[in-house]
């Protein structure tokens, strides 16, 4: 027993150095991208403060759904179904706003609601049914996209005025830059940005400081070690599907106050999009390391890559992807490559 939790200990203390190269490596990665793009795109706006925050503007929704989607692949699972309850939230606010009636203030609740059900159901089925997180989280993918097309197949705009008052609210800071005419232009963030920061922040406290976080991270780590030192595996799991879900019903609102809009195909890949940010990040696939800090530059690497190839102009913005999808597979081989040096040692 004691020799299996310091096994445990020694496993849990090099992973977390492993952890701390891959995130270095994305650290440098994204000054390094981003430098180059201020150096390359000076005249196009790329050195401006504006542009740096345009990528916690745009991002705002997929920073929170891809710090969920860490917390399931810390405990060595994986949620695609995120981009599909995105789409379902940002429907069933603009349906109920537009065709019923319903409050901004309704629409929050209804896309937490949304979220929490995600969570209470897939994590029921992955924790205590022991099903594959692929194929449950597959299947909430294909329901919520049909559940999404059901309530509409046309695309709804919101008008609600006090959602695009939310949506419209800038706050201005005091940095900024100068137009040609010598005026000075304030740099300004959404509320958007704040409540996913904060969301951001308040998950980092929690997986660093709380004993659910050190439980998720030793399931991750070692299941059965974790179970032999006493802790319900299952329901942790099931927490963190929860808590994965909540997110996800937050992140779809940033989404949806980014969009104003509902439509079928909306947020088509952002499960992928969240899985990379994480992985980039320094999350490994195989469960047990990762942290909320690393998601946050997954994130910004791939608001990088967007802006670069918007600026430029002459590129298609399936560029994105393309690159996006690169990178998932150079910090994939990285993650075996280490793991095959500690195996060697």
């Amino acid at each position: 027993m004691e020799m299996g939790i310091f096994e445990s200990k020694t496993n849990t203390k090099r992973k977390i150095n492993s952890n701390t190269f891959l995130l270095m490596i994305t650290i440098l990665l994204f000054l390094a991208m981003y430098i180059s793009g201020m150096i390359i795109f000076e005249e196009g706006g790329f050195a401006k403060p504006q542009m740096f925050l345009n990528l916690f503007i745009s991002n705002a929704g997929l920073l929170v759904i891809a710090v969920g989607q860490t917390i399931v692949m810390i405990t060595g699972g994986i949620d695609i179904s995120v981009g599909s309850v995105t789409a379902l939230v940002c429907m069933a606010v603009a349906n109920q706003m537009e065709n019923h009636g319903a409050s901004a203030y309704m629409a929050v609740a209804i896309a937490l609601g949304i979220g929490l059900l995600y969570g209470i159901v897939q994590g029921f089925l992955i924790s205590y049914l022991e099903i594959q997180p692929f194929i449950v989280s597959l299947a909430g993918l294909f329901f919520g996209r049909g559940l999404t097309s059901m309530i509409s197949t046309d695309m709804i705009s919101i008008k609600n005025e006090t959602f695009l008052a939310w949506a419209k609210y800038r706050i201005y800071l005091p940095i900024g830059s100068y137009s040609k005419r010598g005026k000075f232009l304030p740099a300004y963030i959404y509320p958007t940005v704040i409540i996913a920061l904060v969301i951001v922040f308040i998950i980092a406290i929690i997986m660093k400081y709380t004993k659910f976080g050190r439980e998720v991270y030793a399931i991750g780590g070692n299941a059965q070690s974790a179970m032999m030192m006493g802790l319900n595996v299952r329901k942790t799991k099931f927490k963190a599907y929860i808590l994965n879900g909540f997110l996800a019903g937050c992140g779809g609102f940033l989404f949806c106050l980014n969009s104003c809009s509902g439509f079928v195909e909306q947020a088509k890949g952002l499960e992928m999009d969240a899985i990379s940010a994480s992985v980039i990040g320094g999350t490994l696939l195989s469960g047990g390391v990762g942290t909320p800090f690393g998601t946050i530059f997954g994130v910004l690497i791939k608001g990088t890559i967007s802006s670069l190839i918007t600026t430029q102009g002459s590129l298609s913005s399936w560029w994105v992807r393309i690159v996006l999808s690169a990178l998932l597979c150079f910090f994939i081989v990285l993650q075996a490559v280490i793991a095959g040096i500690k195996k060697k040692k």
